[in-house]
């Protein structure tokens, strides 16, 4: 059986290289110079930050269990992190918006840093505030950095279609490659070396601050709406509104968290889905070959929108419909398939058969990431990018707290088959989207304005119509 790990990980492998390794000039994007040390140095500082948020991810569970918490203790330290995200996500995002972006990168930098220093402490209220911490940091993280890319972006002038390539290469990098060498490093710190299961945070928090010496350096600040005369309360109603007024932001707005909120439950599910009579499986192995289906996801993502006949909109149809499918496999192959082995056995056939489709699901969240990153800087108007951001985490926060909470509650199968549902939902949102924009681009074509034209001149002549464009 462990042929078949080795079989799925190289042929993913030797897919990613080939793809890299044959793109041709219609799967590459001509730039500048100045846009490349650009797009280079936001890789370098996205890349750090994903190394420190990844690195504390295989032991955090483990580190509480060896402090003597039961499973129920642990599980409310999660709901406390989700849950934290939640009530602070939003705040944070409108500070960002009003205070800066790059000073709400600093301080997920110093945020982060302190939740991995309260690990070395055996002491609940000392690890809850760090899961408190630790949910403010990754509000910050899906939110601030992205709104400072794009009004960077902007800012200096480059071509909108450029923003497909950083995304894409962000999330090839941070959510791939970064993710399978920070899982090796923590095991190289905390099992070959014999560090012990706090030495991964220890080098989460250095990466972080490297990261943040970067940001200090070499970033510029940008806002989003600096105007003083809009307070907190202010800033809400105006994300609120926006998403009420504007069909297109409240489509993707459930898109997200449709797809996210099953990509989360997706991620407590999948080891008791692989082994559910404890079957001995290598965790840490399988979860290098979902990072390795990411990649690969996000490496064809960068190929479809390299082509600018080729709408995101259209193809994401697809993605959610497949990725709908794959999670429904669990409940089908409990229906036709063996899918327990014998205890401390091997994975059986219908285990096989699931971890190929847990594969295909991740190709389809690598597809996701640059291609939502895509489509948020086209419809999310920039005074209040970050606020509207984090208001889409909210339902996905409530959900996730949700299932956390009654994860024993309900069959494996019916959880999978409730993520399989709300993944075929965001495929037909997906479809309503494409339809509204078209709606939209058409009917603005009479202002004689070329599709990726800045559009802010219309808004400033009273136009009550959203940018197809960013």
């Amino acid at each position: 059986m462990e042929v078949f790990y080795y079989l799925v990980f190289g042929g993913l492998a030797v897919v990613v290289a080939a793809l890299e390794l044959s793109k041709t000039s219609k799967d590459r994007v001509n730039t500048s110079s100045a846009f490349n040390s650009f797009k280079n140095n936001y890789l370098v500082v996205y890349s750090l930050m994903m190394a420190g948020d990844w690195l504390q991810g295989p032991y955090v569970y483990f580190l509480y269990s060896q402090y003597g918490f039961d499973k129920g203790d642990i599980g409310r330290l999660f709901i406390a992190g989700f849950g934290s995200s939640m009530l602070f996500g939003t705040i944070v995002g409108s500070l960002a918006d009003k205070q800066g972006r790059k000073r709400a990168c600093i301080t997920y930098c110093i945020t982060y840093i302190l939740s991995c220093i309260t690990k070395h402490s055996p002491q609940y209220k000392v690890l809850m505030v760090g899961r408190i911490l630790g949910g403010i940091a990754t509000s910050l993280l899906f939110s601030a950095f992205e709104s400072w890319l794009v009004a960077e972006h902007n800012k200096r002038g480059f071509d909108p279609q450029w923003l497909s390539l950083t995304f894409s290469k962000a999330i090839f990098l941070g959510n791939g490659l970064v993710a399978i060498i920070s899982g090796l490093f923590a095991n190289l710190l905390a099992d070959n070396l014999g560090f012990g299961p706090v030495a991964p945070f220890d080098a989460a928090a250095c990466f972080l601050a490297i990261g943040m010496a970067i940001i200090l350096s070499s970033w510029s600040e940008n806002y989003g709406d600096p105007s003083e005369n809009k307070d907190l309360i202010s800033q809400f109603k105006v994300a609120a509104t926006v998403i009420a007024s504007d069909e297109k932001i409240a489509l993707l707005g459930a898109i997200q968290s449709l797809f996210e909120g099953s990509m989360y439950t997706f991620v407590f599910l999948w080891t008791p889905a692989l082994s559910p009579n404890e079957e001995d499986i290598p965790h840490g192995f399988i979860f290098a070959t979902f990072m390795l289906s990411s990649m690969l996801g996000s490496s064809v993502a960068s190929r479809l929108m390299a082509r600018p006949t080729l709408k995101v909109e259209f193809y994401m149809q697809i993605v959610f419909a497949i990725s709908a499918f794959t999670l429904l496999l669990p409940v089908i192959a409990n229906f036709f398939l063996v899918t327990s082995g014998e205890k401390g056995g091997s994975m059986s056939f219908g285990g096989c058969i699931q971890l190929m489709g847990f594969c295909t699901f991740e190709a389809c969240v690598g597809l996701f990431w640059p291609s939502i990153m895509k489509m948020r800087s086209q419809y999310i108007p920039e005074e209040a990018r970050s606020t509207i951001m984090n208001f889409f985490r909210v339902p996905l926060n409530i959900f996730v707290c949700v299932v956390l909470y009654n994860v024993n509650a309900f069959p494996i199968t019916v959880m999978f088959g409730m993520c399989s549902i709300f993944l075929f939902m965001a495929a037909i949102l997906q479809r309503r989207l494409m339809t509204v924009a078209e709606s939209h681009k058409s009917s603005i074509a009479p202002f004689g304005l070329a599709e990726g034209e800045d559009w802010t001149a219309m808004r400033e002549v009273g136009s009550e119509e959203e940018p197809l464009t960013a």
